[in-house]
């Protein structure tokens, strides 16, 4: 089985979730780390759960080894992404760029 921290995903899946289950006094209760797809991240930020005062955060992220904090409060309980990927024109951008840094230098 895959573990949250691997190169390898579940198929279907492209993101870490950790969820981490506290007392009211902080006192952790569990913390569970698996593959996750982007409507389940949906879930990420931090819950009351029932009448027990546990709380409930959930983070989400892209990315090899991504998930080494565990969530906390609503600052670290958030869905985090890679930037966003280069079009094809922006990659074409870049040797022009390159070129001309060139050139300066010259």
């Amino acid at each position: 089985q895959w573990q949250s921290n691997s190169r390898f995903a579940v198929a279907g899946t492209r993101y870490c979730l950790t969820a981490h289950l506290f007392t009211a006094r902080g006192e952790s209760t569990s913390v569970t780390k698996r593959c996750a797809t982007g409507e389940e991240c949906h879930l990420v930020g931090c819950h009351r759960r029932g009448d027990s005062g546990h709380t409930e955060c959930v983070s989400c992220c892209e990315g090899m080894i991504c998930n080494v904090e565990i969530p906390t409060n609503a600052t670290n309980a958030v869905f985090a992404v890679l930037q966003a990927r280069r079009t094809a024109a922006g990659s074409r951008a870049l040797p022009s760029l390159v070129a001309l840094v060139t050139l300066v230098a010259l």
